[in-house]
């Protein structure tokens, strides 16, 4: 059955001179929990949703559709064996480490109850610099686009305890085919896909859909 591995956060910001607010949250560590896990408002507004977790610059990351962020021990594994390095849960930066269930064909807009809580899948993980400076990897934003791998991020629609050990259930799925895969395929490398997003209604990041109406006016009149 699909399981939290691990739940894991960054309990204080380290100062970076790689990231653009000069710190960063993203090494987080495994904890003990459970942690209570909340809604939170957009982004810019406030940070992770998990109680004890720190982000460094909530203009990016953070907010209500970026509440929580996932990713399967599978797919560690891969990259375990792909970069000839251990990765320890949280090393992605999630506060989620999974075990038998796939984040990439999620579908936007599922709902799973995990612990005591109910989350919402939003979308995937987009690569940035921190990301990759922090890892050591060169090119790593490149190859981990390639890959998609991402991981799935969740808003929160009903605050709950999650821990380690808790299992994950998926108790609905949208009818529609906006998957976290196409989602990330959309807005890295595929942009002609971004007009499918929008089946994905409410679900949907507010900026995911502003990107969507921009292309849209572009290719409409291209002097806009």
């Amino acid at each position: 059955m699909p399981v939290v591995l691990s739940l894991n956060v960054a309990q204080k910001t380290m100062p970076v001179d790689y990231a653009r607010a000069g710190v960063t949250g993203i090494d987080k560590r495994p904890v003990d929990g459970p942690l209570l896990v909340s809604p939170v408002q957009p982004r810019g507004e406030e940070g992770s949703g998990v109680a004890g977790d720190s982000i460094g610059d909530w203009t990016v990351h953070g907010g209500e559709y970026q509440a929580v962020y996932a990713y399967a021990r599978e797919d560690l594994d891969w990259w375990q064996s792909e970069l000839g390095a251990e990765l320890h849960a949280g090393q992605f930066g999630e506060n989620l480490t999974t075990q038998g269930i796939d984040h990439t064909n999620a579908v936007v807009g599922e709902h799973w109850r995990i612990g005591t809580a109910l989350l919402e899948v939003t979308g995937p993980r987009i690569p940035c610099r921190t990301f990759a400076e922090f890892l050591g990897q060169r090119g790593w934003v490149k190859r981990f686009t390639q890959q998609v791998r991402p991981g799935a991020y969740f808003r929160v629609l009903e605050e709950g305890l999650i821990g380690p050990g808790d299992e994950i259930t998926v108790v609905h799925r949208p009818d529609h085919d906006v998957t976290v895969a196409l989602f990330f395929r959309a807005v890295t490398t595929e942009a002609a896909l971004l007009p499918r997003l929008l089946a994905a209604g409410d679900s949907l990041p507010p900026e995911v859909v502003e990107l969507v109406h921009k292309r849209s006016v572009v290719e409409l009149d291209p002097q806009a």
